[in-house]
């Protein structure tokens, strides 16, 4: 098993980690009383899916096997590991919810991908994409890891070498939004670790002070024009 797997796995699990899931649930506000089919696509270590399927029907996808031998250990949600060859096996309109994050920056065949989650998206239903922001990764290299040259080089560059899986080619929302038109529309757009990496001092993040005050000034931030901007990440909602 690869170390840079290991180490994303490790990472997860920190308190940084934990937030990032917790803004994905709270910004994706899925009602519990509702029964729903969600379709989580390029499920990683399968954290999504395990959260929705404590109410929902989920379908799990990923191509990765070293990623699935570390997945969550849950068993209430449906696991194929595949890619985009399954996606082109289900029937359109199948499902309320479809969810893609953190997976188009790893590939090649962006719009192959967008057109099959959209098409497998029921009208009326939602697809969430959240997407490294490149203002919000200049941010985060200056800042976090003191390498303005770093920042530089990003910003000079559409592509990011020898990030933790290989070359991250990152895209701006309104490719998503040109693509989309017609077919979906963009609903809210929110920001995803505006504050919480900025900061190297690990320790202070392990205390209960320091998680509760973070978790509720990135969910009042979330939202903001002003900070979604500078967001390491952007989590793009979109309704068919």
């Amino acid at each position: 098993m690869s170390d840079s797997i290991k180490e994303y796995r490790n990472m997860v699990d920190k308190p940084w980690g934990k937030m990032f899931y917790d803004l994905i649930f709270f910004q994706l506000d899925i009602p519990e009383d509702n029964r729903l089919k969600i379709l989580d696509f390029g499920a990683g270590f399968c954290i999504t899916s395990d959260h929705y399927s404590k109410h929902h029907d989920v379908t799990a996808v990923e191509p990765n096997e070293e990623m699935l031998s570390l997945r969550v250990t849950g068993d209430g949600f449906t696991l194929i590991n595949a890619g985009i060859d399954h996606l082109k096996t289900i029937a359109d309109d199948s499902f309320d919810v479809v969810i893609c994050h953190n997976v188009l920056e790893y590939v090649e065949n962006k719009t192959e991908i967008l057109e099959q989650l959209v098409r497998v998206l029921k009208p009326g239903g939602r697809l969430s994409i959240i997407k490294h922001n490149m203002p919000g990764r200049v941010m985060a290299m200056a800042v976090m890891a003191d390498n303005p040259k770093g920042a530089l080089d990003l910003l000079n560059s559409e592509n990011e070498e020898n990030s933790m899986f290989g070359n991250r080619s990152v895209y701006d929302n309104d490719f998503l939004t040109e693509f989309f038109s017609g077919k979906a529309e963009l609903k809210k757009t929110f920001g995803i670790r505006t504050f919480f990496g900025l900061s190297s001092n690990n320790e202070i993040k392990n205390t209960d002070e320091w998680y509760g005050s973070m978790l509720e000034l990135e969910k009042k931030t979330c939202a903001v024009d002003e900070y979604k901007k500078v967001a390491f990440f952007n989590h793009l909602i979109f309704v068919k």
